[in-house]
């Protein structure tokens, strides 16, 4: 028989923080557990339940002495906050007669919701009670959740899957889900979908790569910037406009003095001088050179002349 194991409660104190962080004695222990509990089923019936329907994938609880702080991991931050921070204010009273305590609410944005398990299967437990097609939900959301960045998903709803007698069980599976891998990042998350026919579970597990390694999200942020930084480099290299140096580019005029010439592909540093000098800079060939070769001409042939002459 196979002995299954959240994978939730299987890394939580490993590679996961507690739901709840607080300490108390053993005489209050159990009332704070019981009053988490309540806490937690308040705002889901509240918040997930109902309108607005605000896809709240994690209730994190704090304790001190003075205030008891909620934090709410959601996809749709806006639904909770409410115009002006109404909705807030009324969840705030809400939770504050429930508890008889000081209750603070700190709102986190789930940047990513296609490969947070708990809200991957709140859309399948939607379109189940529409009556949708279960194998096309299953597949569709696989898909998603892959190209979201997920390096594996794995679906499993059980129950009397579109109105059959018999109840079974469907299964999806896509890429890996290293479930005895500590290190592994994989989100579990679970859903019982009401019908008129019973109650269908939906249970979703997706991983998301090794603890430590980078995301798909931030991956392509570190590429961006470092494409960014790489045409910042290039620009301020050539002198372009905006870095306060004059450029030295094709059909581009540096409005400042000339620096050294520098070497390009296919050319020579001569070539590069002469660019600069232009045609005027060549010396101009002087009068008195250009005359002499004609002047030493008749004496080179005068002078054998004057020896014979002499000789006679």
């Amino acid at each position: 028989m196979g002995h299954k194991v959240s994978p939730i409660g299987f890394r939580t104190g490993v590679t996961i923080g507690w739901k709840s962080r607080w300490f108390a004695p053993k005489s209050n222990y159990g009332e704070f557990l019981v009053e988490d509990e309540r806490i937690r089923r308040f705002i889901d019936a509240r918040l997930n339940r109902q309108p607005p329907y605000a896809s709240i994938s994690g209730i994190e609880i704090e304790r001190t002495r003075e205030e008891l702080k909620v934090v709410l991991r959601t996809a749709r931050p806006g639904l909770v906050i409410g115009p002006r921070g109404a909705e807030v204010d009324k969840l705030k009273e809400a939770l504050e007669d429930l508890t008889d305590r000081h209750v603070s609410i700190n709102i986190i944005e789930v940047k990513n919701p296609d490969v947070d398990a708990q809200l991957v299967a709140e859309v399948i437990a939607e379109q189940i009670k529409r009556r949708a097609s279960f194998r096309r939900a299953m597949k569709q959301r696989c898909e998603t959740t892959m190209q979201a960045g997920a390096k594996g998903v794995k679906i499993i709803i059980s129950g009397r899957l579109g109105g059959a007698e018999m109840s079974r069980t469907q299964t999806e599976i896509m890429g890996s889900i290293p479930l005895q891998t500590l290190e592994a990042d994989v989100d579990y998350g679970f859903v019982g979908a009401v019908t008129t026919y019973g109650v269908v579970g939906v249970k979703v597990w997706v991983y998301r790569g090794m603890f430590g390694e980078k995301t798909g999200e931030e991956r392509e942020e570190d590429t961006a910037r470092a494409a960014a930084m790489t045409r910042a480099r290039r620009r301020r290299e050539r002198g372009g406009p905006g870095t306060g140096t004059p450029s030295r580019g094709r059909g581009r005029r540096s409005e400042g003095p000339a620096g050294p010439p520098t070497m390009r592909p296919g050319g020579s540093r001569l070539g590069g001088l002469r660019q600069q000098r232009g045609p005027a800079a060549r010396p101009a060939p002087q009068p008195d050179q250009a005359e002499q070769p004609s002047s030493q001409a008749p004496e080179s042939e005068s002078a054998p002349e004057e020896d014979a002459k002499q000789g006679q």
